[in-house]
């Protein structure tokens, strides 16, 4: 660069939202429409550029949030930020990178128990955007469809090192060869099929690993997930997501809706009991379908009492 040269534009800033609910057995995603996108990639998530009047970056999402769904967010914190060169961060108005230049996004995760959205916004199922992630009824069938395509990624490789190591960041990331699953390595599962090809943003023609989002926000979203499912093991964020009182099987079902994962209903509940996240109520329902059960509510003494209270569960599942 030469002394007559202008400078380099300054990085233009963007915020995007991941605002995540669980009604029950599913775990939702509020996503927005975004205009001027390929066909079938239409749906994004709420976001908007920084702006002079906005006082601090959290202001500034919260206002974007307000404005494009009618959504209060209550618990939020940021997740990361992106800012790869020539990206295309999302939302309507979001900076845009063009000839080169980086634009910044940076995203929060927001946890809300979810209302009616307000205009064109849709609480969407997560497992709508990674089919794979959700083994609550076992082995997904489609991973037993992409396995082979993954196989024959692999094998395509230009020389036997990378073949090997093709070979392994399968097995790692998918629990192939006896390495087991972990729920937390979503981003890395949805990095490992866009190299590959797999995903719609990378080409492929097909959704079988699941619907595409506009810009980069399905991987803003696996960011996400990846994070909260590693944060309900030693943070309760989990009752973020509850109603003021729950039953303990209430409780469960949105454990495993998040983690994808089903969990043995005695090694739950004594769980949730050694780590005295809840107490009991003096109110029972019959909404359960069987007999009254208790209603619970969190003990928030329990942020006091020890640093890092959360559901410990297992990190790793058999394939």
């Amino acid at each position: 660069m030469s002394e007559t040269d202008p400078p380099a534009p300054a990085p233009q800033v963007g915020l995007a939202a991941v605002i995540l609910a669980a009604t029950l057995d599913e775990p939702r995603v509020l996503t927005v429409p975004v205009a001027g996108q390929p066909e079938g990639r239409a749906e994004g998530l709420p976001a908007g550029p920084l702006e002079p009047a906005h006082p601090t970056l959290e202001r500034g999402l919260r206002a974007w949030v307000e404005r494009q769904t009618g959504q209060s967010l209550g618990y939020v914190e940021q997740l990361y930020t992106f800012g790869d060169r020539n990206r295309r961060p999302g939302g309507e108005g979001e900076a845009q990178g063009e000839g080169g230049q980086h634009a910044l996004s940076v995203a929060y995760l927001a946890l809300v128990r979810e209302a009616r959205p307000a205009a064109d916004s849709v609480w969407q199922s997560w497992y709508r955007y990674f089919p794979y992630e959700d083994r609550r009824a076992g082995r997904p069938a489609g991973l037993d469809a992409l396995s082979p395509r993954l196989e024959a990624w692999a094998e395509s490789a230009p020389d036997p090192e990378e073949r090997r190591r093709r070979g392994d960041r399968i097995g790692l990331t998918f629990g192939a060869a006896g390495s087991g699953w972990n729920e937390e390595r979503v981003l890395e599962r949805y990095e490992l099929l866009f190299e590959a090809g797999l995903v719609p943003e990378a080409g492929a023609p097909d959704i079988l690993a699941g619907h595409a989002m506009a810009f980069d926000h399905r991987r803003m979203l696996a960011t996400a997930l990846g994070r909260l499912r590693g944060k309900i093991k030693y943070r309760p964020v989990v009752f973020e997501l509850m109603p003021p009182t729950f039953t303990l099987g209430q409780l469960q079902r949105v454990v495993e809706a998040l983690s994808g994962i089903l969990l043995h209903k005695q090694n739950f509940r004594r769980l949730v009991a050694q780590q005295g996240l809840v107490e009991e109520t003096e109110a029972v329902t019959a909404e359960t379908g069987g007999r009254p059960a208790r209603l619970m509510r969190f003990r928030r003494e329990v942020l006091l009492e020890r640093p890092a209270p959360g559901l410990r569960l297992p990190s790793n599942r058999a394939g």
